[in-house]
């Protein structure tokens, strides 16, 4: 056998094809990496100013036209509703300007990002000091102790995911890559759904009791997890429906290429470059970060587009499944199966 058979045979053409997939995805994930965490700095974060009268209003005006645009300013009645407005997630910080003194009050909350607290605490710090005032720093919604660079609901959701689209992608293969029928499809997502469930809980436990890494209800983390899980595994066992073996792959694209870097997780949104800051928020892995900093340090508030957005890829791809199982397929379609000497149902 010539050089150029024996190359034929041991490299089939599927088989190629799949390793320039590889290939791609290899540089997809350098080039989405780098290029969403190589230079964070903070554009547009939501910041509220309470001052005096006209004083609020030239405040927020300054603040707006600082260069680079790193705040979106606006004036806020008091203290109180800066607070509430903190803890609802609708800004990141306010300043509250104190007429009587030379001591300002800056709020931040580092449980939904130390990196974007410290940020902001520079930043106001340095503003002030040219004006010969002095900030008093308030956290009101501390990270835990425990939480390190607040990365922990970040790495608990790539866990959940990391689970949803292997145990898909092992639950597809293991019998064909596409399901041959809707009762395969049916036991499919019910098997995702009790690992789920069990994954879900296995990790609110271990940050939670075991690790202390996160406060907030283990009962909240536990349906969070679930749902992440079966989100993302629910997707996974879509797109294979559609590409077969391929969809393994695009469920690597979305989640692990598209999703990981645009999470929120090692860099707040508002400090992502404009790309990453669009998509992350509708996709698994930054829906259920938000979702998890919500639960542990923001009091459940703020989270209601993240269950939704997450609620939505677990229920669109599991009706993508099961539709797509019922179409009849020759057994051709089920490359794996046949490779493996099944013969499809």
């Amino acid at each position: 056998m010539s050089l150029v058979d024996e190359l034929k045979s041991a490299v089939t053409p599927r088989a190629a094809l799949l390793v320039v997939g590889v290939f791609a995805l290899q540089l997809l994930f350098i080039t989405s990496y780098v290029g969403a965490l190589h230079n964070p700095k903070p554009t547009d974060v939501p910041f509220g100013v309470v001052a005096p009268g006209q004083a609020a209003t030239v405040l927020e005006d300054r603040l707006e036209k600082l260069p680079g645009d790193p705040l979106d300013p606006s004036v806020v009645a008091d203290e109180a509703e800066a607070r509430d407005q903190i803890l609802n997630r609708d800004i990141d910080g306010a300043l509250i300007v104190d007429p009587r003194g030379r001591t300002d009050t800056l709020l931040v909350a580092s449980g939904g990002g130390k990196v974007l607290s410290a940020t902001l605490e520079a930043m106001i710090t340095e503003l002030e000091a040219a004006n010969q005032r002095l900030v008093r720093t308030v956290d009101v919604a501390p990270s835990s102790s425990q939480d390190f660079n607040g990365l922990s609901a970040f790495y608990l959701v790539i866990g959940w995911c990391v689970g949803g689209y292997i145990c898909a992608a092992i639950l597809a293969i293991s019998a064909g890559s596409r399901p041959a029928n809707r009762e395969r499809a049916i036991i499919r997502l019910g098997v995702l759904a009790l690992y789920a469930a069990l994954g879900g809980l296995g990790g609110a436990i271990i940050v939670g009791p075991i690790l202390g890494a996160l406060p907030g209800s283990i009962a909240a983390l536990w349906g969070l997890g679930t749902l992440v899980v079966f989100a993302v595994g629910a997707a996974t066992l879509a797109l294979q429906s559609v590409f077969g073996i391929v969809g393994i792959g695009l469920a690597i694209l979305l989640i692990v290429i598209a999703g990981n870097p645009s999470a929120g997780g090692a860099f707040p949104l508002p400090m992502l470059p404009p790309f990453w800051r669009a998509i992350g928020p509708y996709l698994p892995p930054g829906a259920g970060t938000w979702a998890a900093r919500s639960i542990a340090y923001f009091k459940g508030n703020g989270m209601t587009a993240s269950m939704v957005i997450l609620s939505v890829w677990a229920i669109v791809g599991a009706a993508v499944t099961l539709v797509l199982s019922s179409v009849k397929r020759k057994p051709k379609a089920e490359p794996i199966a046949s490779e493996m000497g099944e013969t499809p149902a």
